[in-house]
């Protein structure tokens, strides 16, 4: 999390999540197994709090000013028209779609706009802390996991999410869940960041996330997370993999990062970073037992993977093998300090700093110190880089992306709940992306 824009959050407090106006359609009716917005009410507010559990929220075509809270059991939330239907915030309002009902699903719509979050998957019930845009304990403070038990069970598909002020896609406090075929950018923290969870039994497949400070970010996350097939290009940097105190269940460890498409994150047109990290394409910052395989990480102007030792985590025993890292301003990077344990080969790479490093199953002497001065200066919050991160533009301004998409037979397709997910996961199914020839 970039806690550097904090500022922005704090500024929220007071906010309120509404519609304009009294909805047509309100007023207590019973619940439904279908609600159709704008045929049975106006509102999408409306619409979830009258569905079933179990039941279908399908949407037509429309802008739909106000913020939505699912706090339903097993509710779909669906547009009909992935581009068409959109939750906009108009830089007024902190989120755009909050989810605290297990097993509910929001898919094939677009959120935009917020000044937190455009849609948020969260076990934190705490209204003031929502309106405010926080999914974490006052003013940011770690979250009381006993009183703020984990969301059991969430999903997103086909979503694109653009121009809020942190994050696009948001699973924090969140387990069981699958975050899939979207699309991110325009953020000033990240465009698909999952927080907080160990186990976390989630996988996050096949989006695209670009032009935003962070394309995906991991913090205090654990166990059972998979990264998969996504496509993180022309962001700050492109994925993190950290560990803090300002959140509970620290340190991340033991996420599987395989078949992702890391390339050319040097954007100077996206939000600028608090954290001031720029031209990385993974940046391990206090991470610990992850693996990175078969991805593709080229042209990243300051270090293709980059480990680091973050606010007194180190990263430790990762292991990074099979990638094809290349054309990067430093292709592998094993930071000041950073202790063993820590293991790299069959990456392909041609510039590394320390000139030396630690073999995967060759324990040598060598492996057992700590890595040398790497010449790199330290960020504000720890990141090293050897690049100056120039000035970023406001998230307001980062243009729309272009249409995405759709979910096949919307309009048809029966209602999934996100019930006993994610399902068998196949990291070894993801290969290496064949590398794009320049235009």
């Amino acid at each position: 999390m970039s806690h550097g824009l904090l500022v922005a959050a704090f500024l929220l407090t007071g906010v309120t999540a509404c519609a304009g106006s009294s909805p047509r359609g309100s007023g207590g009716a019973e619940s439904a197994a279908v609600v159709r917005v704008p045929q049975d009410t106006d509102s999408l507010q409306d619409a979830v709090d009258r569905v079933r559990a179990g039941g279908l929220v399908l949407v037509s075509p429309g802008v739909y000013r106000e913020s939505v809270t699912v706090k339903q059991q097993r509710v779909v939330l669906r547009g009909l028209d992935r581009s068409r239907v959109v939750v906009d915030g108009e830089f007024e309002r902190a989120n755009g779609i909050t989810v605290t009902g297990a097993g509910s699903v929001v898919e094939n719509l677009t959120v935009r706009n917020h000044l937190a979050n455009g849609l948020l998957f969260t076990g934190v019930t705490d209204e003031s802390a929502l309106r405010a845009g926080r999914a974490g304990g006052s003013a940011y403070d770690p979250l009381d996991t006993v009183k703020f038990p984990p969301l059991q069970g969430f999903r997103a598909s086909y979503v694109t999410a653009y121009n809020n002020a942190l994050y696009g896609i948001y699973a924090f406090d969140a387990r069981n869940g699958i975050i899939e075929r979207s699309y991110a950018s325009g953020h000033a923290d990240s465009g698909i960041y999952v927080g907080q969870c160990r186990p976390c039994d989630t996988v996050v497949r096949h989006n695209t996330v670009e032009h935003n400070a962070v394309g995906l970010e991991v913090t205090n996350a654990s166990e059972r997370l998979y990264l998969l097939g996504n496509r993180a290009s022309r962001n700050r940097v492109g994925l993190t993999l950290n560990s803090n105190d300002l959140e509970a269940l620290g340190p991340q460890h033991g996420a599987v990062v395989a078949g992702n498409t890391l390339t050319d994150n040097n954007d100077d047109a996206s939000p600028e970073q608090a954290d001031g990290g720029f031209g990385i394409g993974v940046g391990a910052g206090g991470g610990r037992a992850n693996v990175l395989e078969r991805n593709l990480i080229t042209g990243n102007s300051s270090a293709g993977v980059l480990l680091s030792d973050v606010q007194g985590y180190p990263a430790r025993t990762n292991t990074v093998r099979a990638n094809r890292v290349t054309g990067n301003g430093t292709d592998l990077v094993l930071a000041t300090g950073t202790p063993a344990g820590n293991c790299f080969t069959g990456n392909g790479e041609s510039r590394t700093s320390p000139a030396r490093l630690p073999h995967c199953g060759k324990a040598t002497r060598d492996s057992a110190r700590r890595a040398p001065d790497t010449g790199l200066v330290r960020a504000p919050l720890g990141y090293p880089t050897s690049v100056q991160a120039p000035p970023g533009i406001s998230f307001q301004d980062v243009p729309a992306p272009p249409g995405q998409p759709l979910m096949p037979k919307a309009g048809t397709a029966p209602a999934r709940p996100a019930v006993a997910l994610p399902g068998k996961v196949t990291p070894g199914a993801f290969q290496l992306p064949v590398e794009r020839s320049a235009p």
